[in-house]
């Protein structure tokens, strides 16, 4: 990933497309291009993703993920997936995954009440910000994409 900018929201990285990127320990995929915002506070990070003409690409346009809130180290950043994820499809449906992820997690590994209560009141306002298309989930993750796919 590339460095992007920063904005009142956060700083922006953007990848081309062809990118390879790793789920894990699945096997790498080339990916369209896209842009990844690590915001100054909050208890997320999202992604904006390139539609592809011939639908290889991520049915999501935007995928905004719950974690711990991130941490700029240098040229690295911290945070821990806290699986709640926030979707919202091309058509503009939105969507609250990994509910079932979470939940399991959270028994399993003895989330502290603090965890849990951000956790869930970050998945209810991404939601709607999400839903609504409130910045940066209106155009400006939009115009941060179209720099990431220039980077092409």
């Amino acid at each position: 990933m590339f460095p992007l900018g920063e904005d009142d929201h956060g700083l922006w990285l953007g990848a081309p497309d062809g990118t390879a990127v790793t789920r894990g320990t699945e096997t790498p995929i080339r990916s369209p291009a896209f842009a990844l915002l690590i915001p100054r506070s909050g208890w997320w990070t999202s992604v904006w993703n390139e539609a592809t003409s011939d639908g290889t690409g991520f049915s999501f346009e935007v995928y905004a993920d719950v974690c711990t809130p991130p941490e700029r180290k240098g040229d690295v950043v911290d945070a821990i997936d806290l699986d709640l994820d926030v979707a919202r499809h091309r058509d503009g449906s939105t969507i609250l995954l990994d509910e079932d992820e979470f939940e399991d997690h959270r028994r399993a590994y003895a989330y502290p009440p603090r965890v849990v209560d951000q956790a869930r009141a970050a998945a209810a306002e991404l939601f709607g910000r999400v839903e609504d298309r409130l910045e940066p989930f209106g155009s400006t993750g939009e115009r941060w994409l179209t720099r990431a796919v220039a980077l092409g």
